[in-house]
């Protein structure tokens, strides 16, 4: 069964790249909801929706930063 394991990434590492990949997926999924939703509020809605927005894009930012800072081995 040696064909199903990539040598030197250890099963944690592709573990913690895969959650963190989910993770920044999930978060750019929110951001597009996020946007589309404040595409369609009225004038009223508007401010919280921005701020929902906004706040979407920093929890994508951030999924994005932990996603980068996996060190090499970990990422592959």
């Amino acid at each position: 069964m040696t064909f199903l394991i990539r040598p030197g990434v250890p099963f944690y590492g592709r573990q913690l790249h895969a959650r963190a990949l989910r993770a920044w997926r999930m978060a750019a999924d929110l951001v597009w909801t996020r946007w589309e939703a404040l595409r369609e509020a009225t004038p009223e809605e508007r401010a919280r929706a921005f701020a929902a927005y906004l706040a979407a894009l920093d929890a994508e930012a951030a999924a994005a930063a932990a996603l980068a800072d996996l060190r090499p081995s970990q990422a592959a």
